[in-house]
């Protein structure tokens, strides 16, 4: 057992079974000794690999989830810290380290407001630090919007899933810890009684911000650089502009290679497509999208992704790098159940409609599912039609006269 092991597959069969002993129940520090005497180092694709094996052997994602922070802390001390490589200014990559750095600054801001939470006399100052610390802090869903959209779809398609799993329900976990802490803030602000709950609330938004940084630097950017080719990376600079921005705006420097976007149809732009009702140009119907007050996104009978419409004001951002990705990759975790159920329900007939509606970022947003069917009834997909209905909803008595709301832009 005290032998290096310094073969790749049997280190990461030792992993396996270290961290199976911490799921049944092991102690941390017990592991982290038993880690430490048979596997002197490993690396991110490994750990990568030890997850994955986990997720294929049955362990549920959600128990690997719960237990993501504890592996990461056990597996630090013989994780190889490897220097990043140079990367032109404004490479994807260099992009999501600058951010991080930049979200490292906030979560200590945020710290030392949460420290001197007793020491301050005036609780106005205390918010006031707090808030400016979590406003920052809150532009991080540009950052884990890009990773989950533009970039786990990349690693999925070279055989790699694990980390779209797990570290997606782990932002979601810091999500739903932001949003804690702001609706605290809020309610401290007009003199509730939840400002004993800021430094605690704090401390745990930081503490989960802090370790998925350690995971994106030391494991996720490593795996994503021995794997994307250059071609990946630059699909992933040309689609992130839809998703904005963490805090810090790209570098110049990087030069994409010339990208190769493929024809959706194989229509000649010039010619036209002969439809049942009449005929379309490609141009004419990839405007006649764009001008649609709604977003169309149509998932073939094999779940996968085949079509989004790309308006100007999409209420839900899609990367193309979701083409051809199953759907149920597209979702978090929590809300993968109740995507499998409607594709279950309509693929075997038994309903053609799902409907839903929320409030979302200002906006009522209608979100309706129709099955796809063929003259004969068969199932060929199903479409997704989302549409902020606000303004439908506030319509009041007759327009019969022309009148416009706004001038054209």
């Amino acid at each position: 057992m005290s032998e290096l092991i310094d073969n790749r597959a049997h280190r990461v069969r030792a992993l396996k079974d270290i961290i199976k002993h911490l799921h049944s129940g092991a102690a941390a520090e017990q592991v982290k000794g038993q880690l430490q005497l048979i596997v002197k180092q490993t690396d991110a694709g490994e750990i990568m690999a030890m997850e994955q094996q986990l997720i294929a052997e049955g362990m549920p994602v959600e128990e690997i989830q719960s237990m993501c922070d504890l592996h990461s802390q056990v597996t630090r001390q013989v994780l190889v810290q490897i220097a990043p490589p140079t990367l032109a200014p404004g490479h994807p990559a260099d992009t999501f380290r600058r951010e991080n750095e930049a979200l490292r600054k906030a979560v200590t801001q945020l710290r030392t407001a949460a420290a001197n939470a007793a020491s301050l006399a005036d609780a106005g100052a205390l918010l006031l630090r707090m808030r400016q610390a979590w406003n920052d802090l809150m532009d991080v869903e540009k950052h884990y919007q890009r990773k989950e959209h533009a970039v786990f779809p990349f690693l999925e398609k070279h055989g790699i899933t694990g980390p779209s799993k797990v570290m997606w329900a782990k932002d979601d976990e810091i999500r739903a810890a932001l949003k804690k802490l702001g609706v605290a803030l809020q309610s401290a602000g007009k003199g509730g009684d939840s400002l004993a709950t800021l430094p605690e609330l704090a401390q745990r938004a930081a503490n989960a911000i802090e370790e998925m940084i350690f995971k994106e630097e030391q494991i996720l950017l490593p795996l994503l650089l021995n794997t994307l080719t250059e071609e990946e990376w630059g699909e992933i600079w040309a689609s992130s502009p839809r998703y904005g921005w963490c805090l810090v705006e790209p570098a110049v420097g990087y030069a994409p290679p010339a990208a190769v976007v493929a024809q959706a149809m194989n229509v000649p732009s010039s010619g036209a497509l002969m439809l049942p009702s009449g005929h379309i140009t490609l141009e004419q119907l990839t405007a006649i999208f764009a001008a649609l007050p709604l977003d169309l996104t149509f998932v073939d009978a094999d779940d996968r992704v085949a079509f989004f419409t790309e308006g100007p004001q999409r209420i839900f951002a899609r990367s193309r790098a979701v083409i051809g990705r199953k759907v149920q990759n597209c979702h978090p975790p929590r809300s993968v159940e109740v995507v499998d159920q409607i594709l279950s329900d309509f693929r075997a007939g038994r309903q053609n409609l799902a409907e839903f509606w929320i409030d979302f970022h200002g906006k009522y947003v209608h979100i309706r599912y129709f099955a796809v069917r063929d003259q004969a009834g068969k199932y060929l997909g199903t479409l997704e039609l989302t549409q902020d209905i606000a303004p439908l909803r506030a319509l009041q008595g007759e327009r019969r006269l022309l009148e416009y709301d706004a001038a054209a832009a």
